[in-house]
C-alpha cells in the first residue's frame, strides 16, 4: 500500500494533541547562521519522533483489537512509543526488546506499563518472538517502520518542517528501518518537489544505501554503531519502495562524527540527542552533507540516552 500525503494529513489529525508539534529552530553556534535548523524530535513526550506513528497505528485498530492487546519489537524508542499509545488508548502493550537494550529505554517503557520480553540481539530475533507471541495470544502486531500507518505517522515530522521552514531546500532525515524517511520524503516531495531528500545511516549499518546500490533489499549479517537505534538489519520492504521513489540519497557517517554530534549538541545548541538522533545533524557537522548557502533542516529523531551514556560521548568527542 502506498503512503500518500492524504494519509499524512489524516494521521496528523488524529495525534493532534497527543504527539507534539516539536521546534524546528536554527543550530546556533554550529554552523554558519541561516544554514541549519534541527527538528526536535527529541522533544516528544517519549523522547522521539515514533510516537506519532506508534500513537496512528494503534488508534486505527479496532476497539476489540485494542482490548485483546498490542505487541512489537523495539530496540527502545518504538517500543515506549507503542506503551505510550496503548497507555492512552487503555490497551494492554507487549514490547520485545533485545537483551542488550538500553536500560533507560527498558525503564520508560515498563513506566507506560507495558511488559517487556527479552530476546536475541537483531531486529530479527525480536520480530521472530513478536510474531509467536501474538499467534498465541491475538495480539495485533504494530510494526516498527514497514506498515503504512507508522509510515503516515511519522510523515507528520515533514509537514511540519514545510510549514515551519517554507523555503527549505534541503532535509536531512537518519535511516534504521526507514520509516521516518519514508513518511518525511513522502510529505516533502508531495508539498515541495524541488526539495532535496537525503538519508543518513551509520558507516556500520548502511544496508538502505546498499539496498539502492543493489536495487533491492539487502540483508546485512554484521551490524556495528553506537547508534542502537539505527541497527536494523535490513530496511523495511513497503519502505524501500518509497526511498526509491522520493529520496534523492543516502550517505553515511563515521563512529566518530556521531559521537562528536551528540556532544556539540549537547554543548553548543544545550540539545540531548542519543546517537540515533545525532546522525542527521552528524551529516552536516561533518562535511559528509555540504550545506553552502543552502536552507537545511535535519531532524533529531530521538533523545533518549542515559546520563553515563552522554557524559561518556562527550568525553570521546574530539
Amino acid at each position: 500500500m502506498t503512503v500518500t500525503l492524504d494519509d499524512i494529513c489524516r494521521a496528523a489529525e488524529r495525534i493532534r494533541g497527543v504527539a507534539e508539534r516539536t521546534p524546528l529552530q536554527p543550530a546556533w553556534g554550529l554552523v554558519p547562521a541561516d544554514t541549519l535548523w534541527l527538528k526536535c524530535e527529541n522533544l516528544q513526550r517519549t523522547g522521539s519522533f515514533k510516537l506519532r506513528g506508534a500513537y496512528n497505528a494503534v488508534a486505527s485498530l479496532s476497539a476489540d483489537e485494542r482490548q485483546r492487546g498490542v505487541i512489537t519489537y523495539s530496540s527502545g524508542n518504538h517500543g515506549q512509543a507503542v506503551a505510550a499509545a496503548a497507555h492512552l488508548l487503555d490497551a494492554p502493550a507487549v514490547i520485545v526488546m533485545p537483551e542488550d537494550a538500553i536500560p533507560v529505554k527498558v525503564e520508560n517503557t515498563r513506566a507506560w506499563g507495558a511488559e517487556v520480553v527479552f530476546a536475541g540481539h537483531t531486529s530479527l530475533d525480536r520480530q521472530e518472538r513478536a510474531e509467536q507471541l501474538a499467534a498465541a495470544h491475538g495480539y495485533s502486531v504494530i510494526p516498527p517502520f514497514d506498515d503504512p500507518r507508522i509510515i503516515a505517522g511519522q510523515g507528520t515530522v515533514g509537514l511540519e518542517i514545510v510549514d515551519q521552514l517554507p523555503n527549505v531546500e534541503v532535509v536531512v532525515v537518519q535511516v534504521g528501518g526507514g520509516g521516518l524517511i519514508s513518511g518525511v520524503a513522502t510529505a516533502v516531495k508531495a508539498l515541495r518537489p524541488q526539495v532535496e531528500v537525503i538519508g543518513v545511516e551509520p558507516a556500520g549499518a548502511a544496508d538502505a544505501q546498499q539496498s539502492l546500490h543493489e536495487g533491492r533489499v539487502v540483508t546485512l549479517e554484521r551490524i556495528q554503531t553506537v547508534a542502537d537505534g539505527l541497527r536494523t538489519s535490513r530496511v523495511g520492504t513497503l519502505n524501500f519502495e518509497t526511498i526509491r521513489q522520493h529520496v534523492d540519497r543516502i550517505v553515511t557517517v563515521e563512529e566518530q562524527a556521531i559521537l562528536d554530534a551528540v556532544a556539540l549538541l549537547a554543548l553548543r545548541s544545550h540539545l540531548v540527542a542519543e546517537p540515533s538522533g545525532a546522525v542527521a545533524p552528524a551529516a552536516v557537522l561533518s562535511g559528509a552533507v555540504q550545506v553552502g548557502e543552502r536552507k537545511v533542516a535535519a531532524v533529531i529523531s530521538g533523545g533518549n540516552i542515559a546520563p553515563d551514556r552522554l557524559e561518556a560521548c562527550i568525553a570521546a568527542a574530539r
